[in-house]
């Protein structure tokens, strides 16, 4: 069972591997939602992430038998991570399964806290079956990243710094993948107080606790689709679910399109990297229905690689209408792509891509098309720009771009 002792003795224990993460105030999701918004930034933990907190502590109540056959584990990694410098401080041998699509800088980063990597499946579910397999044929002591109590109790480490710094906190949101950082963030705030509420938030394309919730038991999802990796399970842990049916209070899901203008969110208003699993409570504040509430957002995680990055922070600006494609029809003469540079420099447009198909039609002189990429403040501006080619007896048509 989950105690209230053992969750005083976790917090404890995982000091000696954390860091202190300590709540940031959001003016500007605060102003956003009519609440007052906090986030608690696990992202900034040594290793990322808030694994390290069920992993350290996991292995900590192990005998020195069990961590002398070597541990196992399987992770889209964040607890790959955990358990790969949990192991390491222990002086364990550590073996990491973890899915083929995991990004790259969560397996370097496994690799360089001395675990060895076994690349396998396509999602958690996948590379959990092998890492059994493994555990079984050599007799490896196996950490299971959600599906176990002691982790579970590590993971709720966090509910008591947050009550701690925040005592009259009304709601705590938590990401969901298997369950276990909400079974034991939401498990310990209800001992602390009855009337903090805790809600999970799940990928929309990886909605496994919502619908275990609506068919009153462990449901497991024909697939998983989700950008947010460490989130994409597709069956909640059985031994944690009747603490998650006893203390969580509600499950929100979250489109993937959400979670990537959160991720440009937080990058110009906290100058913070949060990967798209941690993202998840930051896209549920707006699905929110109070107001005048304090709450806090767990930011789970912030290992996310370069190249992700790059294509979230292009899509999130075309969403946002800071950067859009319009095609206009010109004559093929000389000046007239002068003419519409100007017309979009008068309105404060910045062109990033010019496209010009002579071939467009059999008659040059008839029409040419340009496609123009541009760069824009937002929505109201995009169609000021739009409006002034309209003006100048341009035809634009908005087509989506392709940077």
């Amino acid at each position: 069972m989950l105690t209230l002792e053992k969750f005083e003795e976790a917090s404890e224990k995982v000091k000696e591997v954390t860091q202190e993460t300590k709540l940031v105030y959001s003016d500007y999701f605060s102003r956003q939602t009519g609440n007052k918004v906090y986030l608690k930034p696990e992202n900034m933990q040594l290793t990322g992430a808030y694994k390290v907190r069920g992993a350290y502590y996991k292995i900590s109540t192990l005998t020195e038998e069990e961590r002398a056959k070597g541990l196992i584990t399987a992770s889209a990694g964040n607890h790959a991570q955990g358990v790969a410098y949990a192991a390491q401080c222990c002086g364990a041998k550590a073996v990491i399964v973890m899915p083929t699509t995991t990004p790259l800088i969560k397996v370097e980063r496994t690799k360089s806290y001395g675990a060895e990597v076994v690349l396998h499946g396509d999602v958690y579910d996948e590379a959990c079956e092998k890492a059994m397999e493994l555990a079984a044929e050599h007799g490896y002591t196996f950490i299971h990243p959600f599906n176990d109590l002691t982790v579970a109790t590590g993971q709720g480490t966090i509910a008591m710094e947050i009550v701690k710094e925040l005592p009259l906190v009304d709601y705590i949101l938590v990401p969901v993948g298997g369950g276990g950082l909400a079974t034991g963030v939401s498990t310990l705030a209800k001992m602390l107080n009855p009337h903090i509420k805790v809600i999970g938030v799940e990928p929309s394309g990886a909605n496994c606790l919502q619908k275990s919730f609506e068919n009153n038991e462990v449901t497991t999802l024909p697939k998983v689709s989700t950008i947010a990796d460490g989130t994409a399970v597709k069956t909640p842990g059985d031994l944690i679910f009747p603490y998650l049916q006893e203390n969580l209070d509600d499950v929100i899901t979250i489109d993937d399109d959400e979670l990537i203008v959160c991720f440009l969110d937080m990058v110009e208003n906290h100058k913070m990297i949060v990967e798209n699993s941690g993202l998840l409570t930051v896209a549920a504040l707006k699905h929110m229905d109070v107001e005048n509430k304090k709450v806090v957002a767990i930011l789970s995680g912030g290992n996310m690689d370069v190249i992700t990055m790059a294509s979230v922070v292009q899509h999130g600006l075309i969403q946002r209408d800071r950067i859009f494609t319009v095609s206009v029809l010109l004559p093929d003469k000389p000046g007239e792509l002068v003419r519409v540079a100007q017309v979009i420099a008068d309105a404060q447009g910045n062109v990033i891509k010019l496209d010009h198909n002579q071939f467009f039609s059999t008659n040059r002189n008839a029409a040419v098309e340009l496609q123009i990429t541009l760069e824009a403040f937002g929505t109201s501006h995009k169609k000021a720009i739009v409006k002034a080619l309209e003006k100048h007896g341009y035809r634009p048509k908005l087509i989506r771009p392709h940077l």
